[in-house]
């Protein structure tokens, strides 16, 4: 089966299985040049920073995804270290305030000067698992859509690159923040497949259609039994939108 390739593949297989042997046997039927990794706090906790550098020796480039939120010290320094190593991406949450926000990207440009070579920083708005009901239970008055445009205007005043949000948030971010303002959005699902614990998903061809950047897709390729041919239809039908 030929392999859809692109320069800039717009996927991002979340890595989601917690075995070695498992997780080996599903990046061995993965091509670099078709897909992007995102490695989360189970699989960074669990392996550490060598799992990262064996994955970018493998040829893939990596979406460090560890949502950091902390005082802007801790968040700098954290930025730093995920920059020197190499990732393609990494995010904090925008719930850290604008000071926060403002050092994450200091970080990054520090370890850039260094490097010569610098990831996406991107902040995380509003988890997708999140809808009025868990506002609610944070005090947060606000619909949805207020919350989330509120958060991405932190975001692009402190100078990070955009932000993780719902492929449903993608339209109006791109008109208040403009098209470079990368939309990344995780809740991804094939039409065929079960929400889970999601509640504000799209498909990819929907998602693309709407002005995702780029698309977070889990158990659809990485618990399928041919990962690389569901891969190849996800492109296929992106490029097709």
């Amino acid at each position: 089966m030929p392999i859809v390739a692109t320069s800039n593949p717009k996927v991002i297989i979340a890595l989601d299985l917690e075995d070695k042997v498992q997780l080996q046997n599903l990046i061995a039927q993965l091509d670099p040049a078709t897909c992007r990794l995102k490695i989360g706090k189970t699989l960074f906790t669990h392996y550490g920073p060598e799992w990262v550098k064996q994955l970018q020796q493998a040829g893939f480039e990596i979406f460090l995804d560890l949502k950091f939120h902390d005082i802007p010290a801790q968040v700098a320094g954290a930025c730093f270290e995920a920059a020197q190593l190499g990732v393609w991406m990494t995010n904090v949450h925008a719930l850290g305030g604008l000071a926060m926000l403002q050092a994450a990207k200091a970080a990054i440009d520090r370890s850039a000067e260094q490097r010569g070579k610098r990831p996406y920083l991107i902040g995380v708005t509003l988890l997708t698992s999140s809808g009025p009901n868990e506002l609610k239970q944070l005090g947060i008055t606000a619909s949805v859509e207020e919350t989330v445009m509120r958060l991405a205007g932190l975001c692009f005043e402190a100078g990070l690159d955009g932000v993780v949000c719902s492929a449903n948030e993608t339209a109006m971010l791109k008109k208040a923040f403009g098209e470079q303002f990368l939309c990344v959005t995780p809740g991804i699902r094939l039409p065929e497949d079960d929400k889970q614990d999601q509640q504000r998903v799209m498909t990819p061809t929907l998602a693309v259609k709407a002005g995702s950047d780029y698309l977070v897709i889990g158990r659809s390729v990485t618990h399928a039994s041919l990962p690389q041919a569901v891969l190849k239809q996800i492109n296929e039908s992106i490029i097709a939108a």
